[in-house]
């Protein structure tokens, strides 16, 4: 080891949820796979929703998921934090509340010293504690490439619940985060360190994507479900173009997405100029082509963001249209950079129409 600081990022192939499988990717693995059926299983896979639902005996309902994914960050306390807030995300998403996890990581134990590993662990900790849930245990082994998550374990109201199947022509789409993180983590492992610290050209989009990685879904999905929510998911590895195929393919409904009224971090124009895309994106965009119609007008840079792969991202809501605009001002008045994006439509499932305004 030397003095120099440690560059987790360095570590890793891909940086946070740009390192999953892309969506055709994935979609080859699960097709061999039989889907698991239970009479108290509410909510498997095959939808796509977020995170798996059990009924309980008394009635109420368990809702489950698991997140892991690489240094997304050099921050080892940065880093854990934003994969706990990740990792809750998917109860949230669902409508239900976190209440317990467990917490897994890989170590190359070899190449980075072991309190790194206890900063990680520690912050994520912290965040779950601050987002209502308690890490009870874990996992850890020996891996070539760092790597860290939380299995999130909490109750739903099934009655109550956000789901993939719910979306309805006439819906409004509503997004409660900005894109972009994607390219920004790609750009801060790109570049040198100094690029993202304070003065660097980096500095003023890191700390935008840091805040809105660490700003946790739970508050956005109480409200939408007050509103009136029925359908949404949050906006992760596969990218919105993606996540928001999954709910109309699992609602029957087609979409119109509005280009320019999707919410974008500070200087995200600038990063796609760079070419700053991590691969992740360009798979993800890959997958996506063959179910757009693009309007004149609507250039590569726009389907790129469309596309990029987000960690902790926000939530992608439909919701009848009387009350979006009230959600998109109680979550701008708190902080959130909501926005109504689209509606739903009837038509070929899964298709979406980007129009420009």
């Amino acid at each position: 080891m030397t003095d120099q600081p440690i560059r987790l990022t360095a570590y890793s192939h891909g940086a946070g949820c740009a390192c999953k499988l892309s969506p055709t990717e994935l979609g080859e693995v699960m097709q061999g796979l039989t889907p698991a059926t239970a009479p108290d299983l509410v909510i498997g896979r095959a939808n796509g929703d977020d995170a798996l639902v059990w009924r309980r005996p008394d009635g109420r309902a368990l809702v489950a998921t698991i997140d892991v994914f690489t240094p997304i960050v050099d921050d080892a306390a940065s880093w854990g934090r934003i994969a706990a807030v990740n990792a809750g995300s998917d109860v949230f998403a669902m409508g239900g509340r976190p209440m317990f996890a467990l917490a897994f990581a890989a170590w190359p134990r070899e190449h980075l010293p072991l309190s790194l590993l206890a900063e990680v662990l520690e912050a994520g900790q912290a965040a779950a504690r601050e987002g209502g849930w308690v890490v009870a245990g874990g996992h850890t082994i020996d891996g070539a490439e760092p790597l860290y998550g939380q299995a999130v374990v909490g109750e739903v109201d099934l009655d109550r619940m956000l789901v993939n199947d719910a979306a309805r022509p006439g819906d409004v789409l509503v997004l409660t985060k900005p894109l972009g993180t994607g390219l920004v983590t790609t750009a801060v492992k790109r570049r040198d360190p100094a690029a993202h610290r304070p003065g660097g050209d980096l500095a003023e989009i890191y700390e935008a994507a840091l805040a809105e990685m660490l700003r946790s879904n739970g508050p956005a999905a109480t409200a939408a479900i007050d509103r009136g929510a029925r359908a949404g998911t949050d906006v992760t590895g596969f990218g919105l173009l993606n996540h928001l195929r999954e709910v109309l393919l699992a609602s029957g409904v087609a979409a119109t997405l509005a280009v320019d009224a999707v919410p974008r971090l500070p200087g995200v124009d600038d990063l796609l100029a760079r070419g700053e895309v991590p691969g992740g994106t360009q798979r993800n965009l890959a997958h996506a082509r063959h179910h757009l119609d693009v309007e004149a007008g609507i250039g590569e840079d726009a389907l790129v963001l469309l596309a990029d792969a987000q960690t902790s991202g926000g939530l992608l809501l439909a919701l009848p249209a009387a009350a979006a605009d009230g959600l998109v001002t109680d979550l701008v008045a708190e902080g959130h950079a909501a926005a109504v994006v689209g509606a739903v439509t009837g038509g070929d499932p899964g298709r979406v129409r980007l129009v420009p305004g």
